[in-house]
């Protein structure tokens, strides 16, 4: 989405608030059929970002604050990125900060040498990824600003759904998450939709995915937050899930991930259990093999996170170090689909 001269990624939808704009991930059309727990989710901006071209040596500002909520905090990590490099870290509250933008002496002296070596992102792109509270986008002011060009980005966008995992909770970073990994390695531009604790397969979610025709590859975490529900309704959403985004694009390869390694596959702990845990991930086996059109391709979640001591202390959230080794596995799992 194109607003005022940036360009407002993985956002759907923006809404009037104190004199800027409040950013979500989903159309409120789609956002108000979705369980509570999702609609609350979808507001974060999950890795989304605030993007423009500054002209080489050019300096910005850029002013955020955040919506007030008891569902999702009052703080938001901004990790400002130069095209693929690191630049500053950044929050952000309720109260409107100014985020004052330069090139690093360093990159501006190399610029000509750096721009010949190959990049996701042109270095001129600045990128300010967001994760945590609902973000409010007042201005961005400088010389020269503009959204970015086509070139100037990848030209391959990834599409992730899943639980608080793929949102990347534990993550230190925003662009530490599975998901934001799994792009980097793969060349590509991120669509994050991971609702933590959330992840139901609503149909409204499968439907909008698959009236979307701004994503080439995709993944579907099927899904941990599920646990607590019957078989046959875990069924019949997962199902419907993979049958109808894979069915609107055929040509689109989607992997179908199963379960990860968590602590239900360790001993019965409430509705989690190693029974159930297979169970689940042999629906999501049978959901991939009869679906009707052959682009859903089936990947292990114990074959993404392979080292279990990679979990957080609560043995179901991976830590940088398990969310990096996922993201490693997983573009390996995904880019042979590509060919």
């Amino acid at each position: 989405m194109i607003h005022q001269n940036v360009e407002l990624h993985n956002v759907a939808e923006i809404t009037p608030y104190e004199g800027g704009v409040a950013l979500q991930r989903v159309p409120e059309s789609v956002r108000a059929h979705l369980n509570e727990g999702a609609q609350f989710k979808v507001m974060q901006p999950g890795s989304g970002e605030i993007r423009f071209a500054l002209d080489r040596g050019a300096t910005a500002s850029v002013t955020l604050a955040t919506v007030p909520s008891d569902n999702w905090g009052e703080e938001t990590a901004v990790t400002v990125f130069f095209g693929d490099y690191r630049h500053d870290m950044v929050t952000v509250g309720t109260d409107p900060v100014t985020i004052e933008i330069g090139w690093n002496e360093r990159l501006l002296e190399c610029y000509d040498e750096v721009i010949e070596i190959p990049h996701t992102f042109s270095p001129n792109v600045v990128r300010l990824m967001m994760r945590g509270a609902q973000v409010v986008f007042h201005r961005a002011s400088g010389e020269g600003v503009r959204p970015p060009r086509p070139e100037e980005l990848p030209s391959l966008r990834y599409l992730a759904y899943g639980t608080s995992i793929t949102h990347g909770a534990a993550a230190s970073a925003p662009y530490l998450s599975y998901a934001a990994q799994t792009a980097r390695h793969l060349g590509a531009d991120l669509l994050n939709f991971g609702v933590g604790g959330a992840c139901h397969a609503e149909k409204e979610f499968a439907d909008y995915f698959a009236s979307r025709d701004d994503w080439d590859i995709a993944s579907l975490g099927l899904s941990v937050n599920m646990m607590g529900f019957e078989e046959d309704e875990f069924e019949q959403r997962v199902r419907y899930m993979v049958h109808t985004v894979a069915g609107a694009h055929p040509d689109k390869p989607i992997g179908c991930i199963t379960l990860y390694p968590y602590f239900g596959d360790l001993r019965l702990i409430e509705v989690h259990s190693p029974t159930k845990a297979e169970r689940f991930r042999q629906i999501l086996r049978d959901a991939v093999r009869d679906c009707p059109t052959p682009n859903a391709h089936l990947i292990e979640g114990p074959d993404i996170l392979k080292t279990f001591t990679g979990h957080t202390t609560d043995l179901i959230h991976p830590s940088d170090d398990g969310m990096i080794e996922m993201g490693r596995n997983l573009a390996a799992a995904l880019r042979p689909l590509m060919s």
